[in-house]
Formats: C-alpha cells, structure tokens, sequence
C-alpha cells in the first residue's frame, strides 16, 4: 500500500531524513517514533506531497512525484497543526472540505456521527475544545472513505480524556481494515495503535534499542511494538 525507498530531504543545509525505506501493507498500522526533530514529522509530510524529497514513495501504487492527486486522494490526512476558521460553523467545515474534493452533496450528519460531533454541527470552530477540533480533522480525513489514514502527532495538543477518547476512534477505524501511519512520541499510543514501531534518530530508522522507558514486546499478530516500561 506504501512504498518509501531511500528517501532523503533536506532543508538547505540541514539533512532531515537519510536514505529511509519502508513497506506498509495493507491494513497494517505503524507508528513513525522518535524524539522532536528527529525526522518523523517530515517523513510524514513527504509522504503527503508536501515537501521535496530524493529517492521514490508510491501510495496504492501512485508515484507521489509523478500521480500526486491520484496518491493523495488515497490519504485521509491528520496534520499536528489544526487551523479551522474560527466563524465557520462545523457543518460548513464539513460542505467545504467535501466540496474541495466534488462532493457537494455530503450528508454532514453521517460525517459528524462517527466522531461524535453531530451534536455539535451548528456550533463555531471558536468553541470546540481540543478533542473536537481533532475528531473533526478525523472526520474531514475520512470523507471519500479514504483507505489510507496518516496522522502527524496525533494527541500533541488534547489532554489525556481527550486523548483517550480519540484513541478509542482511532482503534475502530483500524478494525475496519484501513492502512494507517501515524507519528508520536508517545509510548502509550504506539502500543494501543501499532502493529509495527520504527524508531527514527537523525532521520534514519535504526534498531538500536528503545528509548529508556520503553521496551519492545510482541503483540498477538506476532510483531514489535514499543511500550511503556512499567506496563
């Protein structure tokens, strides 16, 4: 489903990422681990079109260069920043997201439902906590039914309710049989979400041991997974 091969991004003369490979199959779900500035936030953004990278990145089998908009519109996306403007109502963040992608007949109430916001539709960005903006980022990431989820630090801004709780949407989507690649740095997440952990130090995957604090253990697919220490 995701193919990165020898990857390599630079900003001028700062080297980001260092010849990274990696294979997501379908339905897999791993977490791009590491500390800030590591590189796991831009690996994700090359993997989204947005920055310019060497090497080749194919999604669904769409080269990222060469079908951009065929490769992206496998992609729901999450971003770590989330920018809504704050006088659009929910419903109206909903219609112009769904319009950008031609579907101007969206049934708001069926998007905001899974993610628990059909309450909340006619409410202002301005007031939605946190937890709301980022189950509405969700939502917006699965119109069209994306089969690819990719999200950059998931829970980084929600405290823990809220991070509990968009974990708890998160485990179900998987469970449907999407493909998602997430970043974070967060042991707790990686070991309720990944099937799969890659850890990545001065952008290169490495198997050096984990970061203390955590250990690696064998879920029941029979694969590592990072967790924390004490569990």
């Amino acid at each position: 489903m995701i193919s990165v091969r020898n990857v390599s991004m630079s900003f001028g003369s700062l080297k980001v990422l260092r010849g990274v490979s990696l294979e997501v199959a379908a339905g897999e779900s791993v977490a791009i681990c590491g500390t800030n500035g590591a590189g796991k936030s831009t690996l994700i953004q090359c993997l989204t079109g947005v920055h310019a990278y060497e090497g080749s990145i194919a999604i669904g089998g769409f080269d990222v260069r060469r079908d951009g908009k065929r490769a992206r519109r496998l992609i729901g996306y999450v971003p770590q920043e989330l920018a809504f403007r704050d006088d659009m109502r929910v419903d109206e963040v909903v219609r112009f997201y769904a319009a950008l992608r031609g579907d101007r007949a969206v049934d708001v109430a069926a998007v905001l439902g899974p993610v628990a916001l059909r309450d909340h539709a006619q409410a202002r960005a301005r007031v939605l906590s946190g937890g709301m903006k980022q189950r509405l980022a969700l939502a917006i990431a699965l119109l069209g039914n994306a089969p690819i989820l990719v999200l950059d630090e998931l829970s980084a801004s929600l405290d823990i309710e809220g991070r509990e709780a968009f974990l708890h949407l998160l485990v179900g989507l998987r469970g449907e049989g999407r493909t998602v690649v997430f970043a974070s740095h967060r042991p707790e997440e990686i070991a309720i979400l990944a099937e799969r952990a890659l850890w990545i130090v001065d952008g290169k995957f490495q198997s050096a041991p984990a970061p203390r604090g955590v250990v690696t253990a064998t879920n029941k697919e029979n694969r590592d997974v990072l967790i924390p220490a004490t569990a």
